[in-house]
């Protein structure tokens, strides 16, 4: 008995290695590379505070003579060599960034979740119930696609901002900041949930269900969902670095993380106002940093996309 408990994950496992998905990501270098970039800068992130070699955010650590130090030179001052230089406060670049990374992920994250779970449920019941509710969801989601993203995001943004009292401002930015971004990209989730739901619906294992008698929430959750969740999974990949890229852009117009919980874009728009001052590490690094996460991301989510459509099988 002991034995067959032992073996059954590793035949799982190797089940799994020899998958055609897993044989398409190992044939693909870009996806190889774009998922161990992903992967360390991931880690990176989460294990900020066991890497980063200086806490950025304690104001009784920072020492104002070790501001706009170059990389890997000793401060005229204090004689200290950081990595990738200080900032105007004397914090280690290197240290923000890792710090920047994890509000940047997070948010993202957070933001793809919250429209992903709102997108597919609106799809599902767009596409399912039909009549005057799929014409209300989808003439709301026609109306919001004319709108720049960025641009509903920025709206949203102010609106809850200026509900919000002012002394929690700081404290509620990051959660505006996700449920604007979230709001901002639902529909595309919606219009793909909606168009699989209305293929899935007149199908026999559907029919069957609803002779017996289940409810139509059963049938949307149960029956329905698992068979649309492919292509949804393709759009949150990609959608992912979309969103760290609009976190990116809202905070570097002032709009985003407050200056308490600053994001790779925050970093960038203080590195902008030392860029012509010579100090051209405070933002060369955390734009690197944006730009190796998002393209890594997007570059797995099409990957993902390819490897998941069975017309490329």
């Amino acid at each position: 008995m002991s034995d067959q408990t032992s073996t059954a994950p590793q035949s799982r496992l190797a089940k799994a290695l020899d998958s055609d998905f897993f044989y398409s990501f190992r044939r693909s270098p870009v996806a190889v590379v774009s998922f161990i970039v992903v992967m360390l800068l991931v880690l990176s992130a989460v294990f900020a505070p066991l890497i980063a070699p200086y806490d950025p955010f304690d104001p009784g650590s920072l020492d104002l003579m070790n501001g706009f130090t170059a990389p890997m030179a000793p401060n005229d001052f204090t004689g200290d060599v950081f990595w990738l230089g200080t900032d105007d406060q004397g914090r280690d670049v290197f240290s923000t960034i890792l710090y920047g990374m994890r509000v940047s992920l997070f948010v993202g994250l957070a933001a793809v979740s919250f429209a992903m779970i709102l997108g597919i449920t609106l799809g599902l019941v767009a596409g399912y119930v039909g009549g005057w509710v799929e014409t209300l969801i989808m003439r709301a989601a026609d109306v919001q696609l004319t709108f720049p993203s960025i641009l509903v995001a920025m709206l949203i943004f102010g609106i809850a901002k200026g509900v919000i009292p002012i002394k929690h401002h700081d404290q509620m930015a990051i959660w505006v900041l996700i449920i604007a971004i979230g709001l901002s990209d639902w529909v595309q989730f919606a219009r793909v949930v909606r168009g699989a739901t209305l293929v899935e619906k007149d199908k026999e294992y559907v029919q069957a269900a609803r002779m017996m008698g289940r409810g139509r929430g059963i049938i949307m959750l149960r029956h329905i969902l698992p068979n649309v969740l492919s292509p949804v999974l393709v759009i949150a990949t990609i959608s992912l670095a979309l969103a760290i890229i609009a976190e990116a852009t809202l905070s570097f117009l002032g709009v985003g993380a407050p200056p308490t919980q600053p994001s790779l874009g925050t970093l960038i728009r203080i590195g902008q106002d030392f860029l012509f001052s010579g100090e051209w590490w405070i933002i060369l690094f955390p734009s690197v940093t944006l730009l190796a996460l998002a393209l890594s991301v997007n570059l797995l989510g099409d990957w993902l996309r390819d490897a998941l459509n069975p017309r490329l099988q």
